[in-house]
């Protein structure tokens, strides 16, 4: 595992800057989700828009405006935050390196650093402006077509995406939550992808309704580019071994070297020679999850047993002849789901691209990524850990009830796409 750069270069090359540590790969692969994301919404966009599908908007844009104190105000709080923040967590790497998402939502900083770059920034927001200023004002109307929009876009979905990840997270986790509210809101770990998924379209509703774009349209733009962000991010999940993995394999154990091996006994004898282990992740009697699966000849052995040695989160047992921060292994391997969900990303997302130009009727190519969303995600809850609600005969979790709804709003979605489509056109003929 590489659960940070320092990691990285240490275990690949021998480089030891431990400063690195506080770039965590989780975080790095999350901004090339993003960044990979962006592109694709990028392009599909002013396909769109060369095909005439999607037009632009007519906006006035004033220059030379003099500046009022909430323009410098906002410019130096920025400024100060940055430094405070952003440059003190590099300048004090020991403190903040091990959680620096706890760290940022922290009172900690470098006062001196802050102050510092709040002046640099008001120098840069009134000498930056001077020119403009001198000029006069100008008020000119230009043309804002929707892939200009991209970065807005992006910065709408991070937010309202990871506020509802976090708060489906607490209702998935519910008792974790009320023991520390702050800190599971705050920390870095615990999202819930359908709960970001949920949020981040509500909002980008209401952002496309104020720029006058047909969410319709945004949304098959965006289909290809959500799955294959989330395939990366999911990467992200299996590099740094943040514990969004499945269930154990009881095919395999791990041995005294941290190797995944053939298991040679019963796994209920497994359970009780780590109980101690599993009581620190399991409640008393419940039940542990867990299917035996021997990798077929062809795939190797960490494909369906894997034990995450140096994780992230730091869960397992001792590492022997681990020197550093990330010295644990899971004692009993598990199925590494982050990669089958990479890789069925992957695969969907080259569907859905090799498919987009055969639609022309808006929502069909959201409605056939929710389709498929719905039934990824219903089979890799077969191998996640999650907890299940108690409805008689049946047990799903919260991430299998809004896969099948999802999947069912896909297919009803498709079916009623050129009903829709009818309907909001005869309304445009109307007004």
């Amino acid at each position: 595992m590489y659960p940070d750069f320092h990691e990285l270069l240490k275990s690949l090359f021998g480089i030891d800057i431990p400063v690195l540590s506080l770039l965590k790969m989780f975080g790095f692969l999350v901004a090339m989700a993003f960044l990979a994301g962006g592109n694709v919404l990028y392009r599909e966009l002013k396909r769109k828009e060369q095909e005439g599908i999607v037009g632009f908007t007519i906006d006035e844009v004033t220059l030379g405006k003099p500046l009022g104190w909430t323009d410098y105000l906002m410019s130096a709080l920025i400024g100060f935050v940055v430094g405070y923040k952003v440059i003190g967590m590099f300048a004090d790497w020991k403190l903040s390196s091990p959680d620096p998402m706890s760290y940022l939502f922290s009172s900690k900083g470098n006062l001196v650093f802050g102050i510092v770059m709040a002046l640099g920034a008001l120098g840069i927001r009134y000498f930056g402006t001077k020119k403009e200023r001198d000029a006069g004002i100008i008020t000119k109307k230009v043309k804002t077509w929707p892939h200009m929009r991209v970065g807005d876009i992006a910065v709408i979905s991070a937010l309202g995406g990871f506020a509802g990840a976090k708060i489906f997270n607490a209702f998935e986790t519910w008792e974790d939550f009320l023991r520390d509210p702050i800190g599971n809101l705050f920390s870095s770990s615990g999202l819930t992808f359908y709960g970001g998924l949920i949020v981040a379209t509500l909002a980008l509703w209401y952002f496309a309704r104020k720029i006058n774009l047909d969410f319709r349209h945004l949304c098959d733009a965006a289909a290809p580019a959500l799955i294959l962000a989330y395939g990366i991010g999911r990467l992200g999940c299996q590099v740094s071994g943040d514990g969004d993995w499945g269930i154990y394999n009881s095919a395999y154990a791990t041995n005294a070297q941290g190797k995944v091996v053939p298991a040679t006994q019963d796994f209920s004898k497994t359970i009780i020679q780590f109980q101690d282990h599993l009581s620190r992740h399991h409640e008393p009697g419940e039940k542990i999850p867990y299917k035996p699966l021997k990798a077929p000849g062809f795939l190797p052995t960490w494909m369906v047993a894997y034990n995450y040695p140096g994780n992230v989160n730091k869960v397992g047992v001792p590492l022997q002849g681990c020197e550093g921060e990330y010295c644990t292994v899971l004692p009993m391997p598990v199925f590494p789901t982050p990669i089958y969900e990479f890789l069925m990303g992957l695969i969907i997302f080259g569907i859905l691209w090799g498919i987009r130009k055969r639609f022309t009727v808006p929502l069909s190519m959201f409605s056939i990524y929710l389709i498929f969303n719905g039934i990824e995600r219903f089979f890799i809850e077969q191998f996640r850990v999650n907890f299940k609600y108690n409805w008689g005969f049946i047990h799903p979790t919260q991430a299998e009830i809004i896969a099948v709804l999802i999947m069912l709003s896909g297919v009803l979605m498709f079916m009623m796409r050129k009903r829709i489509d009818h309907w909001n056109q005869r309304n445009q003929i109307t007004d």
